[in-house]
C-alpha cells in the first residue's frame, strides 16, 4: 500500500541529487535529504500531504517544520525524568513544561489535519482509512486514538529510517568495494532501464545483508521500545516488581562476542551464511511486542539505499574515511552528517524522464 507515494519521493530525491552531477562530481549533504524523504513518505501516506522540499512553502508546511524542529530539539518526546524521577519532580530545565507546550501544539495541528479530512472524504490516505473506521467503530477509532496512531507514525517511521539510510551509505562509502559489488548485483539482476522497484528487494541478497548488517551495527532506537513489566518477574535472576520499566539495549546484543564473529566489524558478508534473523537481530524487538512498522522500514531503506547504488557513482569528499562516530539522540543519529560526492550513471536519464 502507499507504494507510488514512495516510488514518486525517491524519484524527487535522485532528481534533485542529479541537478548538480549529471557530469561530474558533486559534493552534497546527504542528512537533511534523507529526513524530509522520509517526512514526506509518511505525511503523504497520513494525510497526502507533502511539507518538505524548496517548493513546500505554504503557511501550513512552515508550521509543520517548525513543530518538528522543536521536537527534535526536545529529544521527540524523550524524557530525562523517565529514568531520574527526581528530575521530573522539579521539572530539570523545564522539560515537562516545553513537552506539554509541544504536545497541545501538535495535538491542535493533527486534530486539523483530521477535520480537514473529516470535510472533504473520498482521500485515500491513512486518516481517510481510520475515519471510515471510526464510522463503524466510533467507541474504539476516537479522535485521540487515530492523532495517538498519527504521532506514532512521525516518530517511529521517520527519523528511524532517515539515520538507517545514512549509516548505511556511510559505512559502503569507506568499503567501496561492498559497494561495487551490491551496485554489480543490481546491474545484473535489475538492468539499466529502470528503477529498482520493491519486487526486486528480496531478489537483491546482498543489498538485503548490508542493510542487516546496518541494522546490526547501528540500530536506530539502540534500546528499542520501553516495556512495562505487567506482574512481578524474574529475568536473568533479578526480581522486577510489577509496572517496572524495562529497556532492551539491542546495541550491546548486536555487539556481543559470543554471539557474533568479529561484531564490530562492518561484514555484511555474514548474513549470507545464516546469521540473520531474531533472536540475534533484535533491530525491530521480537514477538508479539515486536516493531508493526518493521516491513515498512526495511521497504524504505531498501528501496531508497538500492535506487542511490544504482544511479550514482559515490566517493568520499576526501581520502579520510567517513567519521563513524555516534552523536546523541534517541535514534542514535551520526555525530558528523553525512557529505559525499556523488555523479549520476547513465542509468538515471534515462528513467526519470517522466518526473516534472
Amino acid at each position: 500500500m502507499f507504494l507510488s507515494v514512495r516510488q514518486d519521493e525517491i524519484k524527487r530525491l535522485l532528481q534533485k541529487l542529479c541537478q548538480n552531477s549529471q557530469r561530474d562530481f558533486a559534493n552534497v549533504e546527504l542528512k537533511s535529504l534523507f529526513s524530509e524523504l522520509s517526512f514526506n513518505i509518511i505525511m503523504r501516506m497520513v494525510a497526502g500531504k507533502r511539507y518538505f522540499g524548496e517548493s513546500e512553502d505554504s503557511k501550513e508546511a512552515k508550521h509543520f517544520r517548525e513543530l518538528i524542529d522543536e521536537a527534535f530539539s526536545l529529544g521527540f518526546g524523550s524524557n530525562p525524568g523517565d529514568f531520574l524521577p527526581l528530575l521530573r519532580w522539579i521539572d530539570y530545565k523545564g522539560h515537562e513544561k516545553n513537552l506539554a507546550r509541544l504536545s497541545e501544539k501538535m495535538d491542535a495541528f493533527l486534530q486539523g489535519l483530521i477535520e480537514e479530512h473529516r470535510r472533504n472524504k473520498n482521500g485515500n490516505t491513512m486518516i481517510d482509512h481510520l475515519l471510515s473506521l471510526q464510522e463503524s467503530q466510533p467507541e474504539y477509532y476516537t479522535d485521540t486514538i487515530i492523532k495517538g496512531i498519527m504521532t506514532i507514525m512521525l516518530n517511529a517511521g521517520t527519523d528511524t529510517s532517515a539515520v538507517t539510510i545514512e549509516w548505511a551509505l556511510s559505512v559502503l562509502l569507506n568499503h567501496p568495494e561492498k559497494l561495487e559489488r551490491a551496485k554489480a548485483e543490481i546491474d545484473s539482476l535489475v538492468g539499466n532501464d529502470r528503477l529498482v522497484d520493491e519486487s526486486d528487494l528480496p531478489k537483491l541478497h546482498y543489498l538485503q545483508a548490508i542493510i542487516s548488517e546496518t541494522f546490526r551495527l547501528f540500530p536506530a532506537a539502540p534500546l528499542l521500545v520501553p516495556h512495562e513489566a505487567s506482574d512481578n518477574c524474574k529475568i536473568q535472576g533479578y526480581d522486577i516488581p510489577r509496572g517496572t520499566i524495562l529497556l532492551v539495549n539491542a546495541w550491546t546484543l548486536h555487539r556481543d562476542p559470543n554471539v557474533w564473529d568479529d561484531p564490530t566489524s562492518f561484514k555484511p558478508e555474514r548474513f549470507e551464511v545464516g546469521e540473520v534473523g531474531p533472536p540475534k537481530l533484535m533491530t525491530f524487538g521480537m514477538g508479539r511486542r515486536s516493531c508493526p512498522g518493521a516491513g515498512l522500514a526495511q521497504r524504505v531503506v531498501g528501496l531508497t539505499l538500492g535506487s542511490l547504488v544504482q544511479c550514482f557513482e559515490w566517493q568520499r569528499v576526501n581520502e579520510m574515511k567517513v567519521d563513524l562516530k555516534e552523536g546523541v539522540g534517541i535514534s542514535m543519529p551520526k555525530a558528523v552528517p553525512l557529505e559525499a560526492r556523488c555523479k549520476a550513471r547513465n542509468v538515471l536519464h534515462k528513467v526519470l524522464s517522466d518526473v516534472a
